[in-house]
């Protein structure tokens, strides 16, 4: 079954509907409607956090729903930082990740006595992206990306990128300062989180980022690579060069880690205090033992064997913490 466009894609808070829910019972399977001791699920689970892993969550909650009616998820957007934010505030049960936590928000976390677990569900690239009408960028280099978005550029045609490239003004469009995606970038392209260039046009919503890119002959900006898959018709991607080559983004240059340096894992933390919760721990279950389906779903990269090793070692260790 295919997810829905407007589930795959969703850029707000979402609770999925009874008629979605019917969609989805066509996919159902395993009799997961129970909290392993013969009860019906029920209550609400809220997740919250990068709008890049909204749709693997999105996925997750809308397969599971399919066998749990008496669940509710919510998955929200508000940008890897603001994700947790909120979860080390005690407000989300589930952060979603497009990078790992960072000290600062672990230290957030700890003040406030929110203990969580850790799981990666999928991989993912960073795309660049140009218009269709770009008839004369192919690949780039790091350097080249680097000397466009580092603090302080003054570029802002394609003719200084490449003495090559036509005189064409460059208009950027970009992830918004709260996104893992920005903070991703910004690391692997200019070597510190979070410095950037600022005169761009920045969003956490990425299909602000398709209509300005696929609006501009002279457009560029970076999302994930399922947004670039999603909208290929509008957009073009371009290769990148890390020292090895021209590489385009696909799922197997992202899995085996040759597409440099864009290539990142994503990643749920679940609360521990709300892995308590039956439903909670359940859902959690579903979507770490269902991962490669719920990423093949959504348009992302599976994880490769020794991350799916690992992710089985780390359920058999949430489900000895959490029996019923």
């Amino acid at each position: 079954m295919n997810i829905p466009t407007y589930l795959r894609r969703a850029q707000a808070p979402l609770v999925l509907t009874a008629a979605v829910l019917l969609t989805a019972s066509a996919c159902g399977g395993s009799d997961a409607g129970s909290g392993g001791d013969g009860d019906k699920l029920s209550g609400t689970i809220k997740v919250d956090g990068s709008s890049t892993v909204a749709p693997l969550s999105t996925a997750a909650a809308q397969l599971f729903q399919a066998e749990n009616s008496g669940v509710k998820v919510t998955v929200g957007t508000s940008g890897t930082g603001g994700g947790f934010e909120k979860f080390c505030n005690g407000e989300t049960d589930i952060s979603d990740a497009s990078r790992p936590i960072e000290d600062d928000e672990k230290a957030a976390c700890d003040k406030k006595g929110i203990k969580f677990e850790e799981f990666q569900v999928a991989n993912d690239g960073l795309s660049v992206v140009v218009s269709k009408d770009n008839d004369w960028a192919e690949c780039l280099t790091v350097e080249q990306l680097k000397k466009i978005w580092e603090p302080g550029s003054k570029v802002n045609n394609w003719n200084q990128i490449d003495p090559k490239f036509p005189n064409q003004k460059l208009e950027l469009f970009g992830a918004g300062t709260d996104s893992g995606t920005f903070d991703y970038f910004t690391q692997a392209i200019n070597g510190e989180e979070g410095k950037s260039r600022t005169d761009y046009s920045p969003s956490e919503d990425d299909n602000v980022t398709v209509q300005g890119v696929s609006g501009s002959k002279g457009g560029m900006g970076y999302f994930g690579l399922s947004y670039y898959e999603e909208n290929k018709d509008k957009l073009k991607v371009l290769k990148i060069d890390g020292g090895g080559g021209c590489v385009a983004p696909d799922k197997q240059t992202v899995q085996e880690g040759t597409y440099k340096p864009l290539s990142r894992p994503l990643f749920i933390y679940p609360k521990a205090s709300s892995l308590d919760k039956k439903e909670v721990t359940a859902f959690v279950e579903y979507y770490v033992e269902n991962n490669a389906d719920i990423a093949s779903k959504a348009q992302f990269v599976p994880l490769n064997s020794t991350q799916e090793t690992e992710l089985k070692k780390d359920l058999q260790t949430l489900k000895e913490q959490h029996k019923s």
